[in-house]
């Protein structure tokens, strides 16, 4: 179900570290309060959120215009978009409004998806409240929504204005949903950054959520992996690819099973493509078992919840297929991968 409430906006203050992807969006790191009233352009703004968030920081959406949505990947779909059409014609929202996704990783694809379409396309920016939206789902322009629990199958490439992240705001976050973040995040580490990997690899969950300076640091290190690397391929044509790493599998546990979150799905991903590396001679087995207990030291299942069988299945109809074959990526060391496309026959016979 979606909500609407109405109000209205502005103070302003100052910004403070910034990042820019492909010249298009810049990514603000700090306290929302101070950079929101500054970032956000003098025109009608509506905000796309949903009720966890309007349950924390109703102060902060009190002040705008806001339709909520509902929660979990069951709503990333095709007819909550329509849903906020349908409102935005109703409300008169036209191409001089500005949309704000405030919210996890569901939010902002949605939000980003509707403005990105809207009548052909409105400006748009992200406050991103969780970790894996931070480091993940709100950076890069991609924007989309599930079909028939097939992850991101409809979607744009459109880039935000900006998006903002404040890890102040990741306080309020459960463990599991803060555990989930920190998966993209050892991705991040394994793809292009050693120091990253081995930064998470000695410290604890426990460690990572009270310390807000080292947060921080692995929060934008972690985002600078992607921002470097959508510089250089915006729309996946080739080195974007790697950020898919350890995806494949997730997107296929995710399809056949409710038992784990995204995050939890990506660091399951990961360490199955990780003993793949190995037995196709790329990655040297410590570095395979490396990988699997740093997940393990933060809390995660290391085992898919579905045989395998099952999920061979399911990647076969990813959107990254093509005819029999996909992309994978596949780590060659920690902090480097290498992107190969590979028959679904070839993957099955390196799963057994």
């Amino acid at each position: 179900m979606i909500y609407f409430c109405y109000a209205i906006i502005k103070p302003t203050t100052v910004i403070t570290e910034s990042l820019k992807v492909a010249d298009k969006s810049e990514i603000h790191f700090g306290r929302v309060t101070e950079l929101l009233p500054r970032l956000l352009p003098e025109c009608r703004v509506v905000v796309i959120t949903d009720a966890n968030i309007d349950r924390r920081y109703h102060a902060l959406l009190q002040r705008y215009e806001y339709i909520m949505i509902g929660t979990g990947e069951t709503v990333k779909t095709l007819h909550t978009v329509d849903t906020i059409y349908r409102r935005f014609i109703e409300m008169g929202i036209d191409r001089s409004c500005f949309v704000l996704g405030i919210g996890g990783g569901i939010v902002t694809d949605v939000a980003g998806f509707v403005a990105s379409t809207y009548m052909r396309g409105l400006r748009f920016g992200f406050v991103s409240t969780t970790l894996l939206g931070q480091v993940d789902a709100s950076v890069g322009g991609k924007n989309g929504v599930n079909i028939d629990g097939y992850k991101n199958m409809v979607g744009t490439f459109t880039q935000p204005q900006f998006v903002i992240c404040d890890v102040e705001m990741l306080r309020t976050l459960p463990e599991r949903e803060f555990r989930a973040g920190m998966a993209e995040i050892v991705k991040a580490g394994i793809i292009a950054d050693r120091e990253l990997f081995e930064t998470v690899e000695h410290s604890t969950l426990e460690s990572l959520r009270e310390d807000e300076r080292l947060l921080d640091s692995i929060v934008m290190a972690a985002i600078k992996v992607k921002a470097d690397i959508v510089d250089r391929d915006e729309r996946e044509s080739g080195e974007r690819r790697k950020l898919n790493l350890g995806h494949t599998f997730a997107h296929a546990i995710e399809k056949c099973s409710s038992e784990m979150n995204h995050g939890e799905a990506v660091a399951v991903g990961t360490v199955m493509i990780s003993h793949m590396a190995v037995k196709l001679g790329l990655l040297q087995a410590e570095k395979a078992d490396r990988i699997e207990r740093a997940m393990e030291r933060l809390g995660f299942r290391t085992s898919a919840p579905v045989e395998t069988k099952k999920l061979l299945k399911a990647i076969a109809k990813d959107k990254k297929s093509v005819a029999d074959s996909i992309y994978l990526v596949l780590p060659i060391d920690i902090g480097h991968c290498e992107v190969r496309k590979m028959h679904i026959d070839e993957i099955a016979a390196c799963t057994e």
